[in-house]
């Protein structure tokens, strides 16, 4: 009762405790080591061995990270943190991964961002972010922030890449299929093609 000290064990053996009124916001765990949270009648969150899932069946923002600090430093914050026993070169240190099912029905992994950590040497650290996305049903690397270098398409597909200005769609074209640079053109004829008023 309210006031009472316990000690030791509460074994609730699967049962819902509610948390409101009506009786539909609780917490259980209908599944053996894992704990499921409930609010107004409907599944939201489920914590287990492997990790937490939030559900939700609309639209609307599953996880909002809030901070009311005032000062000029930048908040909230979101680590991905990979606390390992023995980094090493080249290791990966999280990703961002984004998936949907295809028109089959098959859940695909269409878009990840990956960081990775190329050199671990204390003081001298290098990181490395790479984006990948799905081409024709195969992830391939579009994006490639390096330590050396910054590099698009390294996975050599046939992809244009531009670079639009105020008033010029191909201010900067590179044709993938045909290994030419067109400037203010978007079909160039040789090598490097630059079109312009004089």
């Amino acid at each position: 009762k309210d006031g009472d000290t316990v000690e030791g064990v509460i074994n609730f053996n699967g049962k819902e405790i509610t948390l409101d009124a009506d009786f539909d916001t609780s917490i259980t765990s209908d599944t053996d080591d894992q704990i499921d949270f409930k609010a107004g009648g409907t599944d939201v969150m489920a914590m287990s061995t492997t990790g937490l899932t939030i559900t939700n069946a609309s639209n609307a923002t599953q996880l909002t990270l809030k901070s009311t600090d005032d000062d000029a430093n930048g908040g909230p914050l979101l680590d991905l943190t990979r606390d390992s026993a023995s980094p090493a070169d080249n290791d990966a240190m999280g990703s961002i991964r984004f998936r949907s099912d295809d028109d089959g029905g098959n859940e695909t992994q269409f878009v990840d961002i990956t960081g990775f950590a190329p050199d671990v040497s204390d003081g001298s650290e290098d990181g490395q972010l790479q984006i990948r996305t799905i081409v024709g049903g195969t992830l391939r690397n579009r994006l490639d922030l390096a330590s050396g270098e910054t590099v698009f398409n390294e996975d050599s597909v046939d992809l244009d890449f531009r670079v639009e200005s105020n008033s010029n769609a191909n201010m900067f074209f590179v044709n993938g299929g045909t290994n030419k640079i067109g400037i203010g053109v978007s079909d160039p004829d040789a090598v490097l093609d630059i079109s312009g008023g004089t």
